[in-house]
Formats: C-alpha cells, structure tokens, sequence
C-alpha cells in the first residue's frame, strides 16, 4: 500500500473527525467560558441570599461539577460517542446510590433547604420535632440545639425541614399571658387596679401594646382573670417568673384570695 493509497484513506477520517474535533474544542472553550458566567452569577445570587458561608462553597462546586459533566457529555455526543449506553448506566448507578443513601441524602437536601431559606438561624429558640432548646449550631446533615436545661440534642435536618415548628424569636416582641384566680367576692376593680399597677411599675413591660385585664371565667372554686403584657422577647422567662411572684405578693398584702379547689362534704347520721 502506497502513501498515495494511504492519503486517500485517511483523508476522508481526517476530515470528517478533524472537523469535528475542532468543533469539540471551540464548543468546550466556548461552554467553559459560559459555566464561568453563570458561576458568577450564581455567587451574586448566593450573596443576596445571605446564604450560609458554609453551604456557599458546596452549592458552587456542585454546580460547576453538573455543568462540566453536561458539557462533556455534549461534546462527546458532538463527535458521535455513542453516550445511550453511558447515560443508562450512569442513571442506573445513580438510582442505586440514592436509594440505598435515602436517609441520608434527605437529610442533606433538608440542610440545604435550610440555609437556602432559613426558617431559623444559629442563637434562635425553637421547638421542633418535640424538643425545645437555642440553635447552637446547623450542620449539612443535622442541626444541633442546647436546652434550657443544657442538654444537647441533634436533630436529622429531613424531618426538621418538612415539620412544623415554631420559632421564638423570629419577632422582637412577645406577649406573657396569665391566667389569675380570685375568690368569688373578691373586688375585681381592686384586683384590676393591682395588676395595672404591677404592669406600669415594671420598666421591661411596654406600655404599646398596653396590658389587657379580663375576665375570663367563672370556674368552680374562682373567678379567673386573664392577665396579658407585652415585652421584649429576650426578657420573656424573667418577666413571666417576676410577675407571678409579684401578684402573689400583691394579692395578699391588699387582701385578695387566691383560691384553690375546695370540696365540701356532708356527714349524714342515720340511725
């Protein structure tokens, strides 16, 4: 075979894959130049966010990593690799990997839900999953609370990311509300008076919204008030300790009863 035989065997290879070759690499150029683009935007929109700095650099490599792989597989497509196959076992591989990591990847796509959308923050108190405590810290896979009693509970981010919960601190004001039981012939006025008077001498208490005074029942052994003030949440706990004490003390230095649940009993002696 001749080197003339040769050139006209080659040529037409050459051609057509040469062609397609330089198509590759002007296509990956190309692709690797918008994946950067639409990196720098994904990093705007990550700082807008606030996004957690811990979650900032994984979202980022993710993305780089997905596009990357789909430009690959474009361009291989490009020069007539058949991918068919390839893709199957990729999705198959995938399907695999997620099932048998199901627990875990719904926790990591919990983590990610939270610092996207932040339902709560790191020093936030909350109550989910039946625990109550302070957010001391939200890892991928879990977040971490302290309890009042400085316990440490972990909690799997999946569940806390799809369950209800109730956050404290999201608003910068909170109502302490108490219900207070006086003994039937009591004055109210005079009790209402008391707890006026309590409500404007503690400075933590805020005069807006002002404090609410009702009476909300008649029970058994009392006549309930409901009691409601308005205060900073941070003073909460301390508010609501320092006022029970304070209308106990209140109440039986001006001569109002605090009742509790009595029974009277009949003796019937028959002979």
């Amino acid at each position: 075979m001749n080197i003339e035989e040769i050139l006209k065997t080659l040529t037409p290879i050459v051609t057509e894959y040469g062609l397609k070759i330089i198509g590759a690499i002007i296509f990956w150029i190309v692709g690797a130049f918008i994946i950067k683009f639409i990196q720098k935007i994904l990093t705007k929109a990550l700082d807008r966010r606030q996004t957690d700095e811990s979650l900032k650099p994984f979202l980022l490599s993710l993305s780089k990593k997905l596009l990357y792989v789909a430009l690959i597989i474009s361009i291989m497509s490009m020069i007539g690799i058949e991918m068919t196959s390839f893709i199957a076992i990729l999705g198959a591989a995938g399907l695999a990997i997620g099932m048998a990591l199901s627990g875990t990847l719904q926790n990591f796509a919990g983590g990610v839900m939270i610092l996207l959308f932040k339902p709560f923050k790191v020093g936030d108190l909350i109550e989910a999953q039946g625990y109550l405590g302070i957010v001391k810290e939200i890892q991928i896979f879990n977040t971490i609370l302290k309890t009042p009693d400085n316990k440490t509970i972990i909690i799997p981010n999946g569940g806390l990311s799809t369950a209800s919960l109730v956050n404290f601190s999201t608003e910068e004001n909170r109502r302490v509300d108490l219900s207070i039981g006086i003994a039937y012939g009591d004055d109210v006025e005079k009790a209402r008076t008391l707890l006026n008077r309590i409500a404007s001498e503690d400075e933590r208490i805020l005069k807006e919204p002002e404090p609410f005074i009702g009476l909300s029942e008649l029970g058994d052994s009392s006549v309930n008030l409901t009691y409601r003030v308005w205060i900073n949440a941070k003073n909460y706990w301390a508010v609501y300790f320092d006022l029970n004490e304070k209308v106990y003390n209140e109440f039986n230095a001006n001569g109002i009863n605090i009742p509790f649940p009595q029974m009277d009993v009949h003796l019937l002696n028959n002979q």
